[in-house]
């Protein structure tokens, strides 16, 4: 009963500050589950349907409220540009977010309609469409100026090789043996690899959680590309073998027809060579590994323990992995 009070309080103090912000009546507000710790409503209004956001102060702890700003203007001009996302609502020009009177910070967007689908259950169609539509979202990026270096800087691998003998450490310490011969393999990967494997010049503007959460479809079509938060300057490239591996790996076997589906689709806007896949996917184990491989890997539900699978899919096959992508 507390929880039911407390959300109807929230409700309403977000609904009275943007009603007054935008000028607009709310007529019902429906709770939408999905996303972490960010709430968000569907709204109908007598000015149309929109969606509001609320964002967690503690997750909001992680970012920069003034590049999250500058990140909504960027969305909104690729809205304009015809990019399938949504619009966000502003005051003035630049100004997104709004403060409630009880102090939480929101923005109101479009809605969008379309359907999320389960990782590794995109149609062929679908991989192309998100292939074209991952293209054409580089493409419009490229005019935007460039940064002094990408937010992911690929650390020496002696250094991740220490990093990963911690974590074995650990888990024997903390008796999880089990896991072990898991982190060995991210060892014995590392002391092969070499940066040269990865291109680790191609940078870029980027989504960088192009996964299929974000993703919205209306039959084959990709209707809409959600969750623009993370996007800033790195290596466009992890956003192909991010939506790969979340589109095309299913039953721990990834279907290289999808997979060169959304190449056909990408390459409607993009020209890349031999081996791009097998790099993509290189790189997206070495950035992301760390973040799934750890102590609780064995105790993840939700989206993070399907990154977790992907993760040890991609360890298992890191070595084949030119064999198995580029040689198909």
């Amino acid at each position: 009963m507390e929880h039911t009070v407390a959300e109807k309080a929230l409700v309403a103090d977000l609904l009275t500050t943007a009603e007054n912000v935008f000028g607009f009546t709310a007529i019902h507000a429906e709770p939408i589950q999905r996303g972490w710790l960010n709430l968000k409503w569907r709204l109908e209004t007598d000015a149309g349907t929109f969606l509001l956001k609320q964002y967690n102060r503690e997750r909001l702890k992680k970012y920069s409220i003034p590049d999250l700003e500058q990140v909504f203007t960027k969305q909104n001009h690729l809205h304009t540009l015809e990019f399938p996302c949504p619009g966000i609502l502003s005051v003035g020009a630049n100004q997104h977010f709004i403060q409630s009177q009880g102090g939480e910070l929101f923005i109101v967007m479009d809605y969008c309609t379309g359907n999320n689908l389960p990782p590794g259950k995109l149609s062929r169609e679908q991989c192309y469409a998100l292939g074209h539509e991952a293209g054409k979202l580089h493409y419009q990026l490229r005019e935007l100026p460039p940064k002094k270096r990408p937010v992911f800087t690929p650390p020496a691998t002696s250094d991740r090789v220490r990093y990963w003998e911690s974590v074995r450490e650990e888990m024997r310490r903390e008796s999880k043996a089990h896991l072990v011969p898991m982190i060995e393999k991210q060892v014995q990967l590392t002391k092969g690899l070499s940066l040269t494997d990865l291109d680790v010049a191609a940078t870029g503007w980027s989504h960088r959680d192009l996964w299929v959460d974000n993703l919205l479809f209306t039959d084959n079509q990709l209707s809409a590309v959600l969750d623009f938060d993370r996007m800033n300057y790195d290596f466009p490239q992890l956003d192909v073998g991010r939506a790969i591996i979340s589109s095309a790996l299913a039953d721990a076997e990834l279907d290289m027809e999808k997979a060169k589906a959304f190449l056909e689709g990408y390459a409607d806007y993009q020209v890349f060579g031999k081996g791009f896949l097998t790099k993509a996917l290189k790189l997206l184990w070495y950035m992301e590994s760390v973040w799934w491989l750890d102590l609780a890997m064995d105790e993840r539900k939700g989206p993070p323990k399907r990154f977790v699978q992907e993760m040890l899919w991609l360890s298992e096959h890191l070595m084949e992995l030119e064999e198995l992508v580029d040689g198909n």
